[in-house]
């Protein structure tokens, strides 16, 4: 689960974020509190996201392999021409999964991914490689075993993440840093503050789980920054 302090009025707004219960009883990540930089309490949901391809394989990567040739620098990105992720591969902890779009549930709540293997885009925020903070979701668990983020805390700064976009070119990250707040605690401003550059936040659940509230009672955050693209998948 994910819980965000709310920021100052016109710095950034609050936007609550609901629990996801899969069919069979997930349990795992929720986001209270999530904030976006620049948006008043008033702004609008983001419009419909639409799903990521059925057809989309997952893309193989050898996590010794060197990247593809060089990468090009990002050349100053922005959401209209920037296209959306249906992917993200992070090697170093095997993750391999579809992306799906998240926007707001009727009641103003962040949506989550259903599915626990499935990791998801917060459609509010800038898409992976545009100028900014792209926010990445996924459970750490569910009634089932291990989700998507379960090894999310194992990464280590310079290991690279991978976001694949709609028109096959893949965003390059390099984590600058892996941390783990305590609810109570969460820098907000940070995870979902303004940047100068394009970077990727990936937030799940973790610390202890409280067996009497059914919560985890920390966040682990990813902070990572886009230090190229390529026009194809490392093989």
């Amino acid at each position: 689960m994910i819980r965000a302090l709310a920021g100052r009025k016109g710095a950034v707004a609050a936007i609550a974020v609901g629990v996801i219960a899969a069919a069979a009883g997930t349990a795992g990540l929720s986001l209270t509190g999530l904030l976006q930089a620049g948006q008043s309490t008033a702004a609008p949901a983001p419009p419909p996201f639409p799903p990521a391809p059925t057809a989309l394989a997952p893309v193989a990567i050898d996590p010794a392999a060197p990247l593809p040739g060089p990468t090009a620098p990002l050349p100053g990105p922005t959401a209209g021409r920037t296209s959306r992720p249906v992917a993200l591969i992070i090697p170093a902890i095997g993750v391999n999964t579809r992306l799906i779009g998240l926007g707001l549930t009727a009641t103003g709540a962040v949506q989550v991914p259903p599915d626990p293997a499935v990791a998801g885009w917060y459609t509010g925020s800038p898409r992976p490689g545009a100028i900014g903070s792209a926010i990445l979701l996924g459970h750490i668990d569910s009634l089932s075993g291990p989700a998507v983020f379960f090894k999310l805390s194992r990464l280590r700064p310079h290991q690279l993440v991978y976001v694949q976009r709609a028109d096959g070119t893949l965003a390059v990250f390099r984590v600058d840093a892996v941390r783990t707040y305590a609810k109570s605690h969460f820098p907000t401003a940070a995870v979902y503050g303004p940047t100068p550059d394009a970077q990727l936040r990936l937030i799940t659940c973790g610390g202890i789980f409280d067996q009497q509230l059914k919560s985890y009672l920390s966040n682990v955050v990813v902070y990572a920054t886009a230090i190229g693209q390529t026009a194809r998948a490392p093989r």
